[in-house]
Order: C-alpha cells, then structure tokens, then sequence
C-alpha cells in the first residue's frame, strides 16, 4: 500500500487549522449564572462538519476532546482536563461528536434543507448528553437542567448551524477552486 504524503500532511494540516480554530472560538465565552457560558463552540464543530465533511471534522473534534483530555486549557474559559470533560457542563463537549458528524454527512447531501435539517438534528444528542451530564453532576432535576443548561441556548445553536452552513458553502466553492483544497470538498 502506498501513502501519499502529500494528502496525508494536507489532512493533518487542515484538521490542525480546524482543532486550533474550534478552541479560539471555545474562548469567546460570556459566563451565566447557570454555569454554562454562551460560546461559539457550536458554530465552531458545525462548520468543521460543513467544510470538512463527517471524517475529517470527526479527526478535528477527536483532536480537541483530546488536547483538552490531557489538560491543555482548550474548552471554554481555558478550561481543560477529565474535570471538565466529566463536569457540568462535559456532556455537550461528547455531544460535539455527533455534531461534527451529522453537518459532515449533511454537507454532501448537497440540499440546504438536508443538511441544515441534519445539522439541527445533531444538536439533539448534544443538548441531551450536556442535560444529563449537568443534571447528574448539580443534582438538579433534569426538567430544570433542562431550563438552565438547555433551552436558553436552542435559537443561538440554531442560528449558529445555519450561519456555519452558509459559510461553509462559500468556503467550499473557494476551496474548489483552488489548487489547495479540491480534495477537501
């Protein structure tokens, strides 16, 4: 089997760009009272998902779970380590995945309505694993976990989906036309 190190150091370098922009938009975080702060995280894993298509935004999300994992302060507010993957508000981070995932696989539906429908739809596991993780964590009742960590965030995630999916089809019309990114769309 050959390698072709070309495409292989063009992935890595492109997985590396997405996992260092997720983690500066992570930082761009307005602290509430609930303990869940408004974030770019979500426009952040959508568009990686939308320009990187479902593998190669499933490497950047794995990438920044990880570097968080192993204590580099990543997540938001330069949170990092197992705490916060295992803390309040941890269960959105793993909800991330299948984000990441759904945008990926929507994108090359190639219909708006799929892919911003897909891209909705994986905010579902996203905002139930961060309601259990933060009702089991608080010992608050999922109901009310629910009205702390949850609802408040739906139309900003929404929002946050769509504008990544505009983006995302400009970026890739560039990419396509240029000579670096054909093969990432």
């Amino acid at each position: 089997m050959k390698i072709n190190t070309k495409s292989s150091t063009k992935n890595i370098a492109i997985i590396g760009l997405f996992t260092a922009f997720t983690i500066t938009l992570s930082q761009l975080a307005i602290p509430l009272p609930s303990g869940v702060p408004v974030t770019l995280q979500t426009f952040a894993i959508a568009l990686c998902g939308y320009i990187l298509g479902w593998k190669r935004g499933l490497a950047a999300v794995w990438t920044y779970i990880i570097l968080g994992a192993i204590g580099l302060p990543v997540f938001s507010n330069f949170g990092g380590g197992l705490g916060k993957l295992f803390g309040m508000t941890g269960g959105f981070i793993w909800g991330f995945l299948f984000l990441v995932m759904l945008c990926g696989i929507g994108i090359k539906s190639n219909n708006f309505l799929t892919s911003i429908a897909l891209g909705i739809i994986g905010l579902a596991p996203c905002h139930l694993l961060g309601v259990v993780q933060f009702s089991l964590v608080t010992s608050t009742p999922i109901l009310r976990a629910a009205f702390l960590a949850s609802f408040p965030y739906l139309i900003k995630d929404i929002v946050s989906i769509a504008g990544a999916y505009f983006i995302a089809i400009a970026a890739r019309k560039a990419l396509a036309k240029s000579n670096i990114g054909k093969e990432f769309v």
